[in-house]
């Protein structure tokens, strides 16, 4: 009995030591002690600013050292949209240091979005990238299948003249490119866009033969040629004699 007794007491006695040493660590108590006055962030980025970090992480530091919840911080900073990821810890007596991972964006989207190099959708603002990126458009749920298909397009055209800067898909499922010259080339669907544009970059040097300037205008989807339109024609001229 005595040893029952015992042993509840010296439970008692290491729960007295023990709770308010993990209460102060876990923020139960003392929460406002030690309040958190140093802020150090991490980084080198271009659209990401001082006063968005701010804005997001000063709600969060009304607690004490102890009580500051890092996954919340965390949160609050990865939701701005050029922040692609965040690590939040805290150093002792009263910092907290934000590491911070920005986007880098890789195409724009329908013209109003931008599309990170890790694939996300993100509004970017009114803040214009520093380099020129290619223009994808086509639904949301098929953006993925667009970011393939403007890949392939740049291998096809990789030892041509050709400059491909956008890749269109229309609601019907057709296929268009546009080059960095201005000019559209539609392709139609999926199934044969890439045969179609081989085709068409096969006699592509006898197509620009004795035309000092870039066409404007390329319909491929004819099963047995295509149809080319110039800067200075009133209408389109065949482009290829078909086969």
């Amino acid at each position: 009995m005595r040893g029952a007794i015992r042993l509840v007491a010296w439970c008692l006695a290491i729960a007295l030591v023990v709770l308010p040493v993990v209460g102060v660590l876990r923020g139960w108590f003392a929460a406002d002690r030690w309040p958190v006055t140093q802020l150090t962030v991490q980084a080198e980025f271009k659209h990401v600013t001082t006063d968005e970090i701010r804005a997001a992480v000063l709600p969060r530091l009304g607690h004490g050292f102890f009580a500051l919840d890092l996954d919340s911080v965390q949160q609050a900073v990865a939701a701005l949209p050029w922040v692609e990821s965040v690590e939040a810890r805290k150093r002792w007596p009263d910092t907290l240091i934000l590491r911070i991972y920005e986007r880098q964006p890789f195409a724009r989207w329908n013209g109003t979005r931008l599309i990170s190099r890790q694939g996300v959708l993100f509004d970017g603002g009114k803040i214009a990238p520093a380099a020129p990126l290619p223009d994808l458009r086509g639904p949301d749920a098929q953006m993925p299948e667009v970011v393939a298909f403007y890949a392939d397009a740049l291998k096809a055209v990789t030892r041509t003249p050709l400059k491909v800067s956008g890749v269109a898909l229309s609601e019907r499922g057709s296929w268009s490119l546009t080059t960095e010259a201005g000019a559209q080339i539609v392709l139609g669907d999926r199934a044969q866009a890439g045969k179609r544009l081989r085709r068409f970059l096969d006699v592509y040097p006898q197509v620009m033969a004795g035309h000092p300037t870039a066409f404007a205008y390329a319909d491929l989807r004819y099963t047995n040629g295509f149809a080319v339109r110039w800067p200075d024609a009133a209408a389109p001229a065949a482009g290829a004699p078909r086969t």
